[in-house]
């Protein structure tokens, strides 16, 4: 099957206007005067990117989904709030992310409690070929890729919700110092150095297990494949990662985005930014009866 690739707008950025550009700013303007297109206009410009990351946090699509909109909710019911003190996108992402490091944790987080933990499983999972009962040749690939990415998922999980966060900002999507210091509302003193705690975390665990890094390694995602599907890691009917046609992390993360100065990373961690930019639900639409039962005039005037 042929899945569509998504559309992402930058994380936070300059947001310079354009003759076929408005801004966040001027939409938060229409908004407030009751431009329902403009509110929707707005929210779809970053929905995408905060499930993404609420994906990488909590790795379970049902939970990053309920995030994303509980997100987006606040935001609108903030948004008369909103005073320009600085971009529209750090301000509601700032807003999301709390949400984020506050909400109770999901099953896998609950479940991979720490490096020692994960290598425990990984040792213990078993090493076998997938047969024909996972399909043809090029289905049983696609069950190996989710396999691949999957693992590289569960190791985010590793790592503490602050340092995970940090990681998937300033690692996966390139967010610099910075930008990332306003959002989580830290110094960049302490943004870089969790990031950089967070990278030798890493690239210490798949130094010493895995063969994608390291040849010598006996971990291999396509002999674990078989252990992740009857253990629920992958579910053959829902792939969440692996998709035909997609767009990666790292075509989209950088390209067009001035604020954004590449902080360079290790070849192991620079993994992540090979994975794909996952096609997001349409958030936005769900909010729409929220809006029309509660009143969009008063919705946007809670504080």
């Amino acid at each position: 099957m042929e899945h569509e690739t998504p559309s992402a707008q930058p994380l936070p950025q300059d947001n310079a206007s354009s003759a076929t550009h408005t801004t966040d700013e001027r939409l938060v303007e229409l908004a407030l005067t009751g431009d329902v297109a403009s509110l929707d206009t707005l929210l779809r410009r970053h929905q995408a990117w905060l499930y993404n990351v609420a994906l990488r946090m909590l790795q379970q699509p049902q939970d990053a989904e309920e995030a994303t909109q509980e997100s987006l909710l606040k935001i609108v019911t903030h948004l008369s709030t909103f005073r320009g003190d600085s971009a529209f996108s750090t301000w509601a992402y700032r807003i999301a992310f709390n949400l984020l490091l506050d909400r109770k944790r999901s099953r896998p987080e609950i479940a991979v409690q720490g490096f020692d933990c994960y290598a425990d499983y990984l040792a213990h999972a078993s090493d076998e070929d997938l047969g024909a009962e996972h399909g043809s040749a090029p289905e049983r690939h696609l069950l190996v890729e989710e396999a691949k990415l999957s693992c590289m998922m569960g190791m985010l999980l590793c790592l503490d919700r602050q340092q995970r966060l940090v990681f998937v900002l300033g690692e996966v999507f390139e967010v610099n110092d910075t930008v990332g210091s306003q959002v989580l509302d830290i110094s960049k003193d302490n943004f870089r150095q969790l990031l950089s705690r967070a990278r030798k975390d890493l690239s210490a665990f798949m130094q010493d297990r895995c063969g994608l890094v390291n040849p010598r390694n006996p971990c291999r995602c396509a002999r674990k494949t078989r252990a992740f599907v009857r253990d629920g890691v992958v579910d053959p009917k829902q792939l969440v990662f692996a998709r035909t046609h997609y767009i990666r992390i790292k075509d989209i993360s950088i390209q067009g985005r001035n604020a954004f100065d590449r902080l360079v990373g290790d070849t192991n961690t620079a993994l992540y930014r090979d994975h794909p930019f996952v096609e997001a639900p349409d958030l936005v639409a769900g909010l729409r009866q929220t809006l029309a039962s509660d009143g969009f005039q008063s919705l946007l005037h809670i504080n």
